[in-house]
């Protein structure tokens, strides 16, 4: 990711990575995230789980 890239939001984080295996495979990767991005992720991923723990639930009844 380029240094020079401007920053949308105030508050925003970012990550870069490359992974290089062998010869002929290298992998890159770069994140952007808000706090607020954080806390929606959190929300659905514990909706999921919550979810997921009913259908186990029923499915023993």
């Amino acid at each position: 990711m380029a240094e020079h890239e401007p920053i949308t939001h105030p508050e925003e984080m970012r990550a870069a990575g490359e992974i290089q295996i062998g010869k002929y495979i290298d992998l890159r990767g770069t994140a952007r995230v808000t706090p607020a991005g954080l806390i929606c992720a959190g929300i659905a991923g514990v909706a999921i789980l919550l979810a997921a723990a009913a259908l186990v639930r029923a499915s023993r009844r």
